[in-house]
């Protein structure tokens, strides 16, 4: 097995996404035309998506991470428009434009065309909501996209199939549909439910840090391999489960949770990352065989189910956005009435991504008779195109839409108060906690030890509110920037002299890392005080 193109994949990927921070334009775009330009490069080798390994191997991490660090309780609280969204708008689509691709390209089927309408479905709010946080949306808007992309993928693949066995010529039924759609949303989040407990039982019991996150790691497959063992949905199991592991995530030792910030960190910008670069490496797979379709009548093609796509989910979002409103006085007394700039935004960020593409290459090359599918090589090429339009076009212009509709963005300041007055609630309980233990002689310190306990109380309590004070008008530094900084220079060197004796043999490797262990861990102390 040649490794090298996988590790160039990652390294290339890696290295565009962390030259995307230093620009304007979203990491996920950039990866994509980075792997359309490199694609044809002499020498590259040829990346064929393979749907065994995205389905099962790359998508249930990348929910796992997404949905840990949701919010269960924004979510509930968004649970009808995510619903709307990510089951509603994706069988909406899917009959709207596979509808529409059967009138437009002449010789494709009504079955054939409903594959496409349910493989071009489910929008991935990865790159939106990474503008959203670059550019401050309302935090309303982007709880809705990422519960819509940890959801409308299951949603998707269950529509896919039952198309899929329609054009294949298993007579699927419309009453065979919505029984294999309710197996699968039932059964995923039964399977999660079922998992969930004894899940997090073992990660509070499980006492060695390594261990532990071996296990974190696992979680995902674990939950979409069950799932899918009862031809449930996978995804709707990863998700169930990561967002109670997330909601309860507290309870865990704090060395774990430490180390598996990190750790998932690092899995989700390596996928992340490589998933956007396949997307554009898949373009000399996707013009092969076009064979009839090649030239303008494709391009046509490709750009009148663009339409449609961006189309369609307009006309979804505003009706769904403010019928219910009309149709309850219990709705629109307990929210606010939304105008028509949020809708919009939610409407134009329905960008396509990597699940598509897999769900395309899935389609079999052949049907249980031998003849081969009609139009497969035309649906992975609209798929594709899809794809590429709705990242560049409306990836692009989300930005300067975002800043030309003004939509009131977080209040820092707002948010600042209520962790401020947070942390004074917390520090207030912990000054009891440790007045009281100190009244008893079994936790007798010496006065400088209890005091400097009461001073990292003090440091915490104070460190939020000096957030809110003004910039030292010589260093254009606010105090936490100064805080840090005279850390890391004090750390800085208590580190060097540790080094020196290392060097001069005075103490070894062993006890070198020992202390620079405990150095780390104090400068990471520092850093999040002052966060």
């Amino acid at each position: 097995m040649d490794v090298m193109p996988l590790l160039l994949l990652v390294a290339g990927s890696a290295a565009v996404a962390a030259a995307a921070r230093r620009t304007p334009i979203p990491a996920p775009l950039l990866l994509v035309a980075a792997g359309l330009v490199i694609s044809y490069l002499p020498g590259v080798p040829e990346y064929t998506l393979d749907p065994d390994v995205v389905l099962p191997i790359i998508l249930p991490p990348l929910l796992h991470s997404a949905a840990t660090d949701s919010s269960y309780l924004d979510l509930r609280a968004q649970m009808r428009p995510v619903a709307l969204l990510s089951v509603g708008y994706v069988l909406f689509a899917t009959l709207v434009v596979g509808w529409a691709a059967y009138q437009i390209v002449p010789g494709l089927s009504l079955t054939g065309a409903l594959v496409l309408g349910a493989v071009v479905a489910p929008p991935d709010a990865v790159a939106a909501t990474a503008v959203a946080r670059r550019v401050g949306l309302p935090s309303r808007i982007t709880t809705i996209l990422q519960g819509e992309s940890l959801v409308n993928d299951a949603t998707a693949i269950t529509a896919y199939r039952v198309a899929l066995a329609a054009a294949v010529g298993e007579g699927a039924t419309w009453a065979g549909g919505i029984g294999e759609f309710l197996l699968a949303a039932v059964g995923g989040v039964a399977v999660g439910l079922v998992l969930m407990v004894p899940i997090h039982w073992l990660r509070t019991h499980l006492k060695e840090p390594l261990l532990q996150n071996t296990l974190s790691l696992l979680i995902p497959f674990v939950a979409y391999a069950a799932a899918e063992q009862f031809h449930a949905s996978g995804v709707l199991a990863v998700v169930v489960v990561a967002l109670f592991l997330g909601h309860r995530a507290w309870e865990v030792d704090f060395a774990t949770r430490l180390q598996e910030d990190a750790v998932w960190k690092m899995v989700a910008f390596v996928l992340e990352s490589s998933v956007f670069a396949l997307i554009g490496l898949q373009l000399p797979v996707v013009l092969k065989g076009l064979g009839q379709y090649e030239g303008g009548r494709a391009a046509w093609y490709a750009v009148a189910v663009f339409l449609v796509v961006v189309v369609s989910r307009f006309v979804w979002v505003y009706p769904a956005t403010f019928l219910p409103r009309m149709l309850s006085a219990r709705i629109r007394a307990r929210e606010d009435n939304p105008t028509w700039k949020g809708p919009f935004v939610i409407a134009w960020a329905g960008m396509r991504g990597v699940v598509s593409l897999a769900i395309a290459f899935s389609i079999p090359e052949h049907l249980h008779d031998g003849e081969p599918f009609a139009g497969r090589n035309l649906i992975l090429f609209l798929t594709f195109t899809t794809v590429i339009g709705t990242l560049v076009v409306q990836g692009v212009t989300l930005p300067p839409l975002i800043r030309v509709l003004k939509l009131p963005g977080r209040d820092q300041q707002a948010e600042t108060l209520a962790e401020a007055n947070a942390q004074a609630q917390a520090s207030r309980a912990a000054e009891r906690r440790l007045d009281e233990l100190l009244s008893d002689e079994r936790n007798a310190l010496p006065p400088p030890l209890a005091d400097r306990l009461r001073m990292v109380l003090d440091r915490r309590r104070n460190a939020v509110w000096e957030r809110l004070g003004q910039s030292n008008p010589l260093t254009g530094e606010t105090v936490d920037d100064t805080y840090r900084r005279l850390s890391g220079e004090m750390i800085g060197a208590e580190r060097a002299v540790f080094v020196r004796l290392r060097d001069l043999r005075y103490i070894d490797d062993e006890m070198l890392r020992t202390l620079l262990r405990r150095l780390d861990l104090e400068e990471a102390a520092a850093y999040r005080e002052a966060e």
